[in-house]
C-alpha cells in the first residue's frame, strides 16, 4: 500500500456500511479520503473513530450520484482542492423491496438503477479524465454483489439484481477499454454476499442468514489496492460461512 500514500482516493457512500468502513481504513492506509454522501454530517462523524492522524486525512463532500449535475460539481471540487482522483470506490447502491412485476414502481427502478449504475459509471468517468489528464495509473474499484453473479432466492429484490449483473458486465467492458486505451489503470469489481449494512433493511432476509461485517469488505479492497503494477484483480467474489446462495 505504500504507493498509495498520499494520494487521493474517493469513496462514494461513505455515511454507513461498507462504504465507512472502507473510507476508514484507507485513511488509516495513509491516503488522501474523500468520503462522499447524502448524509454528509455521518461522513464527518467517522473521524472520531479512526486516530487523529488518519482523521486529518479524511474529508466529506456532499453528492447524490443519482444526480449528474451533482457528480461533475463535486469532481470538480475534487480537482480544485485536492488536485484529481488517484483511487475511486463506487460503494454507493440503494434497494427497494417490491416484486419486479408490480405496477406503481417505476420510481423505485429509476431510482436504483440512477444509483447502482448510471452513477457508477459517471462517477467512473469523472475519475477516468483526471487519471488520464495527470497520468496516473490509478484503481477503479465496483461494490458489487454476489447478485450480479446469480440471483438469490430472496423475494422482492426488484431490479437489484439486474443492477449489479450491469455492475459485472461494466467491469469487463472498463478493463477492455482501459487496455485499448494503452492504460495502466485497473478496475476491480468486489462482490459481497450479504454484509450488516442498512442496505438489508427493506429486504425479507431469512431469519439467521449469515452475514459479513462491513470491515470484511474493506479488506478485500486493500488487498486489490496493494497489489504489484502487473497484476490485474479483476473479481473478487466473498461469501459468509454458511451462505446459502
Amino acid at each position: 500500500m505504500n504507493r498509495w500514500i498520499g494520494k487521493v482516493a474517493v469513496v462514494t457512500g461513505s455515511s454507513s456500511g461498507i462504504g465507512a468502513a472502507i473510507a476508514k481504513d484507507l485513511a488509516k492506509a495513509g491516503l488522501i479520503t474523500v468520503g462522499l454522501a447524502r448524509r454528509v454530517e455521518r461522513v464527518e462523524a467517522l473521524k472520531k473513530e479512526i486516530p487523529a492522524q488518519a482523521a486529518g486525512r479524511l474529508h466529506a463532500l456532499k453528492c447524490d450520484v443519482s444526480s449528474e449535475a451533482d457528480i461533475e460539481a463535486t469532481f470538480r471540487q475534487i480537482e480544485k482542492t485536492f488536485g484529481g482522483v488517484d483511487v475511486l470506490v463506487n460503494n454507493a447502491g440503494i434497494a427497494r423491496s417490491s416484486n419486479l412485476l408490480d405496477q406503481g414502481n417505476a420510481a423505485d427502478l429509476r431510482a436504483t438503477l440512477a444509483t447502482n449504475v448510471t452513477g457508477l459509471v459517471l462517477c467512473s468517468q469523472a475519475a477516468y479524465r483526471s487519471m488520464i489528464a495527470r497520468s496516473v495509473d490509478g484503481h477503479i474499484i465496483h461494490i458489487n454483489s454476489v447478485a450480479g453473479h446469480g440471483i438469490p432466492a430472496i423475494p422482492k429484490m426488484n431490479i437489484y439484481p439486474a443492477s449489479k449483473y450491469a455492475v459485472t458486465a461494466i467491469t469487463e467492458t472498463m478493463r477492455q477499454e482501459l487496455r485499448d486505451a494503452g492504460t495502466k489503470i485497473k478496475v476491480t469489481s468486489v462482490s459481497p454476499g450479504g454484509v450488516q449494512t442498512e442496505i438489508l433493511g427493506p429486504l425479507e432476509i431469512p431469519q439467521g442468514m449469515p452475514v459479513l461485517e462491513p470491515e470484511d469488505i474493506s479488506q478485500a479492497v486493500l488487498y486489490a489496492l496493494s497489489t504489484g503494477p502487473s497484476v490485474q484483480v479483476h473479481e473478487i467474489i466473498i461469501k459468509p460461512i454458511g451462505e446459502m446462495h
